[in-house]
């Protein structure tokens, strides 16, 4: 009713066969991505293996548009979780057993803003790049190639748009680093 759909192959493929006009947004880090968020100068992706919205996007004909907020990772502060540590190892056990991530963090109150689950008050900047035209493509014909230099070329598009739109946010030295889901 409100076109929320979840983000199966078979979902974004039968929204993106409706014709002219029907998009698609994924959200590609996704629950993974979300134990890396902290305020930061480092922003790191999930993204390095994460090819499937590549394929759908040539079996479908539609475009690749690169989008990155700034201000996301400012609005929860979250207990340091580094990859090998002990808590992210619980968390990710924890991932595959209940299906969502466990990010332990600190928002404010309704009241107060010194402890709470709502975000904090901060804003959140989104920018999107220029799309990337896919051709169509039969299923067989989608080879990993194929799908190998339109997963990079997003990539580098998507660093282009942080790069260019870092400096406004008081970020000029950070980095945007893309991670495997098991790195």
């Amino acid at each position: 009713m409100l076109g929320i759909c979840d983000a199966s192959k078979e979902s974004c493929n039968y929204v993106l066969t409706k014709g002219n006009g029907n998009s698609i947004g994924l959200v590609l880090g996704g629950a993974k991505e979300s134990l890396d968020a902290r305020p930061s100068h480092e922003y790191i992706l999930t993204l390095k293996n994460r090819k499937g919205f590549v394929k759908v996007g040539l079996a479908n004909g539609a475009s690749l548009v690169p989008i990155f907020s700034f201000g996301e990772n400012d609005l929860f502060d979250q207990v340091p979780n580094p990859r090998g540590s002990r808590l992210r190892h619980l968390q990710v056990m924890l991932q595959k057993r209940l299906g969502v991530a466990t990010p332990f963090f600190k928002g404010r109150g309704i009241f107060q803003y010194a402890v709470g689950f709502l975000p904090v008050r901060h804003a959140v900047d989104t920018y999107v790049g220029a799309p990337i035209h896919l051709p169509k493509l039969d299923p067989e014909k989608i080879t990993s190639e194929i799908v190998d230099k339109y997963h990079q070329e997003y990539m580098e598009a998507l660093k282009r748009l942080f790069n260019t739109y870092k400096g406004r946010h008081g970020n000029e030295d950070a980095t945007i680093m893309f991670v495997n889901d098991m790195d």
